[in-house]
Formats: C-alpha cells, sequence, structure tokens
C-alpha cells in the first residue's frame, strides 16, 4: 500500500520557519511520519469541523486534512496551542 502525499499549505509553510531548529525537526518529522500513518496514537479530529484533525507536538499543533481517495494529506496551521484554535 503506498503512502500519502503530504501537502503544506504557503501559511503552515511560513508558521513552520519561525520555529527554532529543535522544534522545527521535531514538527518535520512527525509531518513526515503522517504520509505513512495519517490517522497516528494521539491524533484528534477537530470538533466542529468535518475533516480536520491534529496532532500534538509538545505545546504546538499541526491541523490537517485527510483526503482518502487522493491520498493526500493537506496541513493547514502549524501553531502554538494558544493560538490554533482561534
Amino acid at each position: 500500500m503506498a503512502g500519502y502525499q503530504v501537502t503544506l499549505a504557503r501559511s503552515a509553510r511560513k508558521e513552520m520557519e519561525k520555529l527554532g531548529e529543535p522544534l522545527r525537526t521535531r514538527v518535520f518529522q512527525r509531518i513526515e511520519a503522517l504520509g505513512s500513518d495519517p490517522g497516528p496514537s494521539g491524533c484528534h479530529k477537530l470538533q466542529g469541523a468535518d475533516d480536520l484533525w491534529r496532532i500534538r507536538i509538545g505545546d504546538y499543533r499541526v491541523i490537517y486534512a485527510i483526503d482518502d481517495s487522493r491520498r493526500l494529506i493537506d496541513i493547514s496551521a502549524i501553531r502554538h496551542r494558544s493560538d490554533v484554535y482561534r
């Protein structure tokens, strides 16, 4: 079974660039892992959204959508937990 292609929205890419190096590496590794397992342990579906999921990485959250028909994961946000749900 082939993995999923992972894409980052331009805003998510900019948010990732602002992170410090150790955190950016951790976030990148977890995002890469979504390609082989889009629903890892600890992921949660966001309430009030039909197709959005989130994973925790320390105090940061990665918000993404899964498109099973196209085998695509679209990362829409990478933000601190205090800012992500606003």
